[in-house]
């Protein structure tokens, strides 16, 4: 009798685990983004180039909201054709985007609801990108959202991935920083996702679809208040801007709506010298070039105008 148990036993267990647990290696029950906790994010840290923390420049500290609307976080410059643009300045990002995991369930073509994108890294790790490729993981229809929260976890489930040729433009920030500006109305408001079993806070600029398994560059031309190589110069030493006004004279090859743009730029500096002749794009190629493509900064253009 007591061997029939046993066997009956194992035969519950087998089929528990077969039939009983499409969620594979994720856990059993869901985990709700409110009863996560947060990952504290800094920008101005170890993830900072040309936004580094010190004592006297004022950067949040880790984890405080930034307002992406004022300086030195937005700058107004120049289109093309003079025009003049406002754009978000993320610092520097590489052209190799990082992977985040987007869940679908078999069989459906829209992300599953209510799962947030999982993520793999953030500011100040290895491999963090503000830009993502976007990598398709199918999960099993009887998949509950927010089972998995981790890469790990999918990993160790075995699911299907699929690295895609989308790319995104999100860069991770603390919760409650704020960038309220996009072009034709689009949404401002932060998204969450998951970063081993944590929430993690993200923008979602659109100004234009990226694809590829690199991030493409666009140009910038850019001045300094200092020349670089002087004492002070270059970035620490902020764009030089007209009088009384913060309308910078730098000058962007790109804006959204031609095939050229893209949010990465590369960036030329030129001399300070020529500030006043420089007022489009053939101008600035005109001036005198300092050096060319010296850093590719994450700058989504949310402004533009006459």
């Amino acid at each position: 009798m007591l061997r029939n148990r046993l066997l009956v036993g194992h035969l519950v267990a087998l089929v528990l685990v077969a039939c009983g647990d499409d969620n594979d290696a994720t856990r059993t029950q869901p985990l709700l983004p409110e009863d996560a906790g947060e990952v504290v994010i800094d920008r101005f840290g170890e993830a900072g180039t040309l936004m580094v923390r010190n004592e006297t420049n004022g950067l949040p500290e880790p984890g405080a909201p930034i307002d992406f609307d004022r300086a030195p976080f937005i700058t107004h410059g120049l289109g093309p054709d003079g025009q003049r643009v406002g754009y978000y300045n993320f610092d520097v990002q590489s052209t190799d985007p990082a992977p985040i995991y987007v869940l679908f369930r078999e069989g459906e073509a829209t992300p599953l609801p209510a799962q947030l994108n999982i993520v793999g890294t953030v500011p100040g790790q290895a491999g963090y990108n503000d830009f993502w490729r976007v990598h398709r993981v199918t999960v099993p229809r009887a998949y509950v959202a927010n089972a998995a929260t981790s890469l790990e976890q999918l990993v160790a489930a075995g699911y299907e991935i699929e690295a895609t040729d989308k790319l995104v433009n999100c860069p991770i920030v603390p919760r409650e920083s704020s960038a309220r500006l996009r072009l034709n109305g689009a949404d401002a408001s932060l998204t969450q996702g998951w970063y081993q079993d944590q929430v993690v806070y993200y923008f979602n600029f659109e100004e234009r679809a990226l694809a590829g398994t690199q991030v493409p560059l666009a140009g910038i031309y850019v001045t300094f208040n200092i020349n670089p190589g002087q004492a002070g110069g270059g970035p620490p030493s902020g764009f030089r801007a007209e009088a009384d006004m913060d309308q910078t004279h730098n000058v962007l090859t790109d804006l959204p709506g031609s095939r050229g743009y893209s949010p990465l730029w590369s960036v030329s500096p030129y001399d300070n010298a020529d500030f006043e002749k420089v007022h489009d794009l053939p101008s600035a190629a005109s001036a005198g070039i300092l050096a060319r493509d010296v850093a590719t900064v994450n700058c989504p253009v949310v402004e533009t105008g006459d």
